[in-house]
């Protein structure tokens, strides 16, 4: 069975220490595995004593944070889908930027993400769709590296040199495409660029036929960073087309971060 694996450092999924970190590892990695896990591939994912990740899977259970399915794997339990949307509507980052990416959606037709920086990865808190019959297949709440997507290298830039570099020296590079940069050396120079232009692109670095221009957002105490995009299939809009946005990128991002220093900062 493949798993996905987070954040893409290259080792087993990191169990946490305690009994919470624990049992987020195993909520985590039923969350990111292709196809739902028994007992077995659940123990060889997360590398747990047998009877520790038993006791961790019946508490999950008996929370309703997992279920077990017909034939004995399991998956994610419904409590979550509450957390999730409760999370989600009082996200008031989500809310202030909201506005924003439905203009420069309005502006341009194609599709417009918000995703945050969460360690090596961006998770995407909102999206406008497409007007096209073809439709993105990403989702508000998945995770994506951040250093083969657009979003996420804007928002590596929107982090202090220093830590961005400490960053980037963690990352596991994986080659999804014959685009994806897997040296730390050429991504610290890509984000140094970021950070003076003000834009990022995805040149298909993820998935084969996908690009978007991006830009990066933080908030003014740098507490998070972020960052928003155009995406669009490469088939139909040529990147000469995506360079066009540029302005109208950078205009929506520096918008949603004057709005976050006025509804969000200290005397908000």
């Amino acid at each position: 069975m493949a798993v996905r694996r987070a954040p893409e450092t290259g080792g087993r999924a990191d169990v946490g220490t305690g009994t919470l970190g624990k049992a987020i590892a195993v909520l985590d990695t039923v969350a990111r595995a292709d196809r739902p896990m028994r007992f077995r591939d659940l123990r060889d994912a997360v590398g747990q004593p047998p009877g520790t990740l038993h006791r961790q899977v019946s508490n999950l259970i008996s929370e309703g944070l997992l279920q077990v399915n017909p034939d004995q794997s399991y998956g994610l339990g419904l409590r979550l889908l509450q957390f999730a949307a409760r999370a989600w509507s009082g996200n008031r980052f989500r809310e202030i930027a909201e506005p924003h990416l439905t203009a420069l959606h309005e502006k341009t037709g194609e599709t417009v993400h918000l995703g945050v920086l969460q360690d090596l990865e961006v998770i995407y808190l909102d999206k406008v769709e497409s007007r096209q019959a073809v439709r993105m297949h990403s989702q508000i709440g998945n995770a994506s590296p951040c250093y083969c997507t657009g979003v996420g290298k804007a928002a590596l830039a929107a982090l202090p040199p220093a830590e961005a570099r400490a960053r980037i020296a963690r990352i596991g590079f994986v080659r999804h495409t014959d685009n994806t940069i897997t040296d730390a050396a050429a991504l610290e120079a890509e984000v140094a660029r970021i950070r003076t232009s003000g834009i990022a692109y995805d040149r298909e670095e993820h998935e084969q036929g996908i690009h978007c221009v991006a830009a990066p957002l933080w908030s003014h105490d740098r507490s998070f960073a972020a960052g928003i995009s155009v995406t669009a299939p490469s088939y139909r809009i040529p990147l000469e087309q995506l360079a066009r946005w540029e302005d109208e990128v950078r205009a929506a991002a520096q918008a949603i971060i004057t709005d976050i220093e006025i509804k969000l900062g200290p005397r908000a």
